[in-house]
């Protein structure tokens, strides 16, 4: 009776045991499921964490974004890390994410990628959205999901202080002077180079911070940028001159690459309408203030202070 009792009382621990260690597995299982989906998903939340928004950049546009080594920016703001590295990330789309993830209540990662790559990296869900400087253009929309434009740019043309070309006021000016003309690689401004007359197009480069130590370096007469970045450029490079160039006669660009908008994956329209909500939110949508947070970004790059 006695071993009868003991054999009773060891299957029922065991059969105890087995039955929690069934349940605990079920309830980890669920929560793993849960999270993998959140991720799968993009900005989503995984238990009582809060959303992260992955932001892919370049990190080397300044004034949109650029990379520093300290957390904090001169404006006693706080830069924020690039995932995978021990550098910082700051500047006008930095100001920008911050302001749509405070609204929304999320935290915010930061992914650096070259600019000839940034759409794969979306595609392949390394981020959840570009906000990087890009201008929303017919051919992008065919591709990506796009916010309203939480910037507006003009186009600019640079050249060397002392050529030239440096007093030239109209795009008439350069008929007939072979001017050789620069851009970066995969962007909207490649199309605008042969607005120039007689313009003969050298290599286009992978950054604009190479585009202008082209020009500098007399590798090119000119660069064709958007303005916020050629002042940018001209504040540390002081070899550099931005051309204004009258009204009617200047570079138009029809591409609508000068409507600044953050990009999502083409079905993620859920993550477009949430950030757009936030824009809504703070009502971003002034100019006015638009540019007085680039104003404050160009003054703010490293090289700047």
């Amino acid at each position: 009776m006695k071993k009868n009792m003991i054999s009773i009382m060891v299957t029922v621990v065991m059969m105890a045991a087995l039955l929690s260690g069934c349940g605990d597995s079920g309830k980890t299982s669920g929560s793993a499921t849960t999270g993998a989906s959140d991720t799968s998903a993009g900005a989503g939340t995984s238990g009582d964490s809060k959303s992260v928004l992955r932001v892919g950049m370049e990190c080397a546009y300044a004034p949109f974004n650029w990379t520093q080594e300290t957390k904090e920016a001169a404006n006693g703001d706080m830069a924020l890390p690039i995932d995978g590295t021990n550098y910082y990330a700051y500047g006008y789309d930095v100001m920008m994410a911050k302001k749509i993830a405070d609204e929304l209540g999320w935290e915010l990662e930061i992914h650096k990628v070259e600019w000839d790559s940034i759409g794969m990296g979306l595609d392949s869900g390394d981020y959840d959205c570009i906000i990087a400087g890009m201008g929303r253009t017919e051919e992008r929309e065919k591709a990506y999901s796009f916010t309203e434009p939480y910037y507006y740019r003009d186009v600019c043309i640079t050249v060397k202080k002392g050529s030239e070309f440096e007093n030239f006021t109209k795009l008439s000016d350069f008929e007939g002077k072979d001017v050789t003309v620069t851009t970066q690689l995969g962007t909207a401004w490649v199309s605008l180079v042969d607005q120039i007359p007689g313009a003969t197009p050298v290599a286009n480069y992978g950054t604009t911070a190479e585009c202008f130590m082209a020009v500098s370096n007399g590798v090119a007469d000119a660069c064709v940028i958007d303005l916020p970045t050629s002042e940018s450029a001209a504040m540390t490079n002081k070899d550099l001159k931005l051309l204004s160039l009258d009204a009617d006669d200047t570079i138009e660009d029809p591409t609508g690459s000068t409507d600044v908008c953050i990009a999502t994956r083409k079905e993620d329209t859920d993550l477009r309408d949430k950030i757009q909500g936030a824009m809504d939110s703070i009502s971003w949508t002034d100019k006015e203030k638009m540019n007085e947070m680039m104003n404050e970004a160009i003054k703010l790059q490293p090289a700047a202070n």
